[in-house]
């Protein structure tokens, strides 16, 4: 679990600083997440580059670090041939890797704390077509829960400090997997994609978010993978409805073709808007996709959080960690 204390006492004392985007810094590392299972693929074929993508974000100033597990379901590794078994092994792993870059932080300056989020993705990332910026995919709140329930057993049962149920298009599918997450005793935020003021499948912001009013295991709620445009408004109503923290981690502001699987547009994210986020109630705050170490550093610096120890250099030695043998896929 944590270095000392608890991800909600931290909240409690303040905001927490997020991670960044990790399939971008994959791709700075020269890893090619072409294929359908994107990042999750490292899992089994370069779990170092996924430990040193993680390291990459704690020298940044990070102190949650989000697993690389939005990918990694049972169907899409079923689909490379890979069994059940060998599936929850790479489940597990995600969380092994990011306590292994964890504990070379701690190791480096006792006195740090880091926290571990096992990574949620929505129903649409398995199929890698771009869905899950749309949502509504013809299933029942049932169909989805039993979709997601064994993968987050199985990131439950490898210890993570919070479960990141994150990138959610659609409320119906945050009920399901608020109600799987419940089921675990885990902590957990709930963090919906967002397009003008309402969930990706057109819901109210106001009826998502009332999904985890008044459960007992919610950390904060609130936005991810969005325009930063979006942030501000969103954190403000997800406070109001809710009570909670709330969580934000917005894209770079540029946008994201499925089909030529490519970035358009600039970047339009500013570390600047961090304090009006913080003074409205949100408490882990970080970036999402394209957004960068650097950008991170620039987070780190407008919280005041202290920055990390000069032993955290890039030649760090992550150290042993705990990790599943090598399944191979069929």
């Amino acid at each position: 679990m944590g270095t000392s204390g608890t991800l909600a006492d931290a909240l409690d004392a303040g905001p927490v600083l997020l991670d960044g985007g990790l399939s971008n810094q994959l791709e700075a590392q020269g890893c090619d997440l072409s294929d359908a299972l994107w990042s999750a693929r490292l899992l089994a074929d370069a779990p170092e580059q996924i430990e040193a993508a993680h390291l990459a974000y704690l020298r940044a100033g990070a102190r949650v670090l989000i697993t690389a597990s939005y990918q990694a379901t049972f169907e899409g590794f079923g689909r490379y041939g890979l069994d059940r078994a060998g599936t929850e092994a790479l489940l597990a792993r995600s969380v092994e890797l990011a306590r292994g870059a964890a504990d070379a932080a701690r190791r480096a300056d006792p006195g740090r704390e880091t926290w571990v989020a096992a990574s949620v993705g929505p129903y649409g990332a398995m199929l890698a077509d771009g869905s899950e910026y749309r949502g509504r995919y013809g299933l029942s709140v049932r169909e989805l829960e039993r979709f997601h329930r064994p993968r987050v057993a199985a990131l439950a049962a490898a210890g993570p400090d919070a479960l990141a149920l994150e990138t959610v298009p659609d409320l119906e599918e945050a009920e399901a997997l608020v109600r799987v997450a419940e089921e675990t005793g885990v902590p957990y935020w709930l963090s919906y994609s967002v397009a003008g003021g309402r969930t990706r499948a057109g819901q109210p912001l106001e009826e998502a978010f009332a999904v985890a009013a008044g459960r007992d295991s919610v950390l904060a709620v609130g936005v991810n993978c969005c325009d930063p445009e979006e942030a501000q408004g969103a954190v403000e109503q997800a406070v109001a409805v809710t009570g909670r923290p709330a969580v934000v981690y917005p894209n770079s502001g540029e946008g994201w073709d499925a089909g030529a699987r490519g970035w358009t547009g600039r970047g339009t994210f500013d570390p600047g808007r961090v304090r009006a986020w913080t003074r409205a109630g949100a408490r882990l705050v970080g970036g999402c996709c394209r957004v960068g170490p650097d950008l991170i550093t620039e987070l780190d610096g407008r919280l005041g959080s202290r920055l990390p120890p000069p032993g955290l250099s890039p030649g760090l030695s992550p150290g042993p960690s705990r990790r599943s043998p090598h399944p191979g896929a069929g």
